[in-house]
Order: C-alpha cells, then sequence, then structure tokens
C-alpha cells in the first residue's frame, strides 16, 4: 500500500464508524484528506479497532512522523548539566518519555484538528492511546487530578512512553495555589518517570496553552520545580524543555542562560 492508499482506507474505515457521515465527500486533496483523517481520528470514542485497521493505521503514522523528520535526544546538546533546551514538535522527538499536557478526563482533545498538544499527540499515537486512557480512568473511577501524573506506552510515536499531567486553568490572576499545582505537574511527571527506570523526560509547556498559565511565570516554575527535583534527589534523570514557539524559547534561554 502507498501513504495514499493507507490514508483512503483509514478514512473509509472510520467513516463507516460513523453513520452520521456516511454521505461524506472525500475530497481530492491530500492536505484535506489528511484534515478529514485527523478529524475522524479526533471524534472517534475509545472503542475496539480490528487488527487490520491497527495494522494500517500503525504504518501510516510513523510514516507521517519519519517525513516530518525525528529528532534524537542522543544528537542534541545540553545547556546544563542535565538539562536540554529543544524548539520543535514534541510527536517528532525520540527520548525516554513525553509529558502530554491532558485535560481531567484523560481521553485527548474531541475537538476536530485543534491546535492543543493533546490533540496532536493523540492523533500521531493512534487510537490506541485513547483506548489506553479511557482504561486507565475507568479503574480510576473519577477525572483526573490536577498536579498529578500518569503513564500510558506511546504506540507509534517515536518516544517509548507518554506523562499525562492535568495543569491549572488560569481565569484570572494566578494564584499562590495555582503555582503549587502547576510545580506538582513537575514533580509528579519526575516522579513517575523514576519510578518507571525512565532515563530522559521531555516537558512541554504545561498549561500555558489553553489553560492560560502565563508563559514567563510558567516556564519559571517548570525550572526552579526541575532543579530542585535534580538536587534533592540526587536524581541523574535527563530533562528536556520543549518548546514550539519563540517566545517560550526566549523565556527558557533567558531563565537557562543560553545564548
Amino acid at each position: 500500500m502507498t501513504q495514499e492508499q493507507r490514508r483512503l482506507y483509514l478514512i473509509h474505515a472510520l467513516l463507516e464508524e460513523q453513520p452520521a457521515y456516511a454521505g461524506i465527500e472525500i475530497p481530492e486533496d491530500e492536505q484535506q484528506q489528511k484534515t478529514l483523517l485527523r478529524s475522524l481520528f479526533n471524534i472517534r470514542m475509545p472503542c475496539p479497532a480490528s487488527r487490520d485497521f491497527l495494522a494500517v493505521q500503525d504504518v501510516y503514522l510513523q510514516e507521517e512522523t519519519r517525513r516530518k523528520g525525528i529528532t534524537d535526544l542522543a544528537d542534541l546538546q545540553p545547556v546544563q548539566k542535565g538539562i536540554y533546551l529543544w524548539q520543535g514538535d514534541i510527536t517528532t522527538l525520540r527520548c525516554d518519555a513525553i509529558v502530554n499536557a491532558a485535560n481531567s478526563q484523560m481521553l485527548g482533545c474531541f475537538v476536530p484538528c485543534h491546535g492543543c498538544i493533546d490533540n496532536a499527540i493523540h492523533t500521531f499515537s493512534g487510537v490506541q492511546l485513547r483506548a489506553s486512557c479511557a482504561k486507565l480512568m475507568q479503574r480510576q473511577g473519577h477525572e483526573e487530578e490536577t498536579g498529578k501524573a500518569k503513564i500510558t506506552p506511546a504506540f507509534n510515536l517515536p518516544c517509548r512512553y507518554i506523562l499525562h499531567t492535568v495543569g491549572p486553568i488560569i481565569s484570572g490572576s494566578v494564584t499562590k495555589r495555582e503555582r503549587e499545582l502547576l510545580a506538582s505537574c513537575y514533580r509528579s511527571c519526575l516522579e513517575v518517570a523514576v519510578e518507571n527506570d525512565l532515563k530522559n523526560i521531555a516537558f512541554c509547556c504545561i498549561s500555558t496553552g489553553e489553560f492560560h498559565f502565563p508563559n514567563d511565570q510558567a516556564a519559571k516554575i517548570a525550572v526552579q520545580t526541575v532543579k530542585a527535583y535534580q538536587e534533592r534527589t540526587n536524581s541523574k534523570i535527563e530533562v528536556i524543555f520543549n518548546v514550539f514557539k519563540e517566545t517560550d524559547l526566549n523565556i527558557y534561554r533567558k531563565l537557562l542562560g543560553t545564548n
């Protein structure tokens, strides 16, 4: 199968699961097909998928990530001992674990093609991730608490695992409690990573997107919390601060003393 054939196979299979969209016309344009496929991934509920579907999906997603370009942690240089700063798409980073800024339902973003990191990670990991998260939440029996962390396989991403954490949602001035909760997100992820013998972890800018935590304050908390954890525990775990926007890159450069 070519990549186009895989894409069309997946679109048809997902449309068959959604009777309401049975009459939808599949566009001929490649980018429009990709948008449609991502939308169908995003709205799909956590239910079983056939072995054939997963086989095609896995090859398709891994090839899409390969074409975007995979960055290996081994090719990066630390900016401080045990600390890296990297600007790029976290779904293309090969390391032990990446951090997902999740919501309290822990099922990923259901908004078609939304720009949040939760949407991107669930899209390119594959439908197995939502199913895996659903099992975790079913066992837990309640929504995920802010400041905690959970671990899942990464499925089709280049990393091995995904750590999911729910950051605080800011609606006005940042309170002391909200700062504590954000720090707890970073500590919880580090603790879960160490418990699972992970050697490195890549943090996204937790809570700074849809949750509106001010970027400069969030970055300061992130750096302080990570350094305090490393000093307190003497942990050798390596930390990558992943940024996507130029604004965040400049903030972290200043905090970490890089040019």
